[in-house]
């Protein structure tokens, strides 16, 4: 991700107003390019993720003045302390301490991926519909996000319950 696909502030004296947003359109791949064509999105930024980029451009400005002469540019929001690009042991090395201030989680439970499967599932359990969800994830439909990406958080199915309850009333169930 490049701090030129990131905006912060939005444009808000467009009609309508465009909220802090992210363009999707290219990637730190070999081509340059997204994964399919589908892939390519623009996203708006909720404050949470808002907040977390703007401490992050002020650490990368504290970490370019720290490494003066070293410091390589690269455009990158996420990068080492000289600022090249992160591989993949960094990347799993700096969420794994993250995630060690966090209580009740196993940090070796966790890897960059299983993020992008819990966003998908914490979209459906709120009820999100799948088809907005593979949108928001960049896939081509919706076969992918609901057998690979989302998993029940709460698998009490009680869709049959409720309707049979509405039909017949709930003379069983004591409440």
């Amino acid at each position: 991700m490049r701090w030129n696909h990131v905006h912060l502030e939005g444009r808000r004296t467009a009609v309508p107003p465009v909220p802090p947003y992210i363009e999707v359109w290219r990637s730190v791949r070999a081509t340059g390019d997204t994964k399919t064509r589908r892939s390519r999105r623009t996203l708006a930024l909720p404050g949470r993720c808002i907040d977390a980029l703007r401490a992050q451009r002020v650490q990368q400005a504290a970490d370019r003045l720290a490494a003066g002469p070293s410091w390589q540019e690269s455009g990158l929001v996420f990068t080492t302390a000289v600022g090249t690009e992160m591989d993949p042991a960094n990347v799993r090395r700096d969420l794994s301490r993250a995630l060690k201030l966090v209580p009740g989680l196993e940090p070796e439970d966790w890897t960059p991926r299983e993020l992008r499967h819990s966003f998908v599932s914490l979209l459906s359990d709120a009820g999100v519909p799948v088809e907005m969800i593979s949108q928001l994830v960049g896939h081509r439909g919706t076969s992918v996000t609901e057998i690979v990406y989302r998993h029940q958080i709460r698998p009490v199915i009680q869709t049959g319950a409720t309707v049979m309850d509405e039909l017949f009333g709930n003379a069983g169930n004591v409440r």
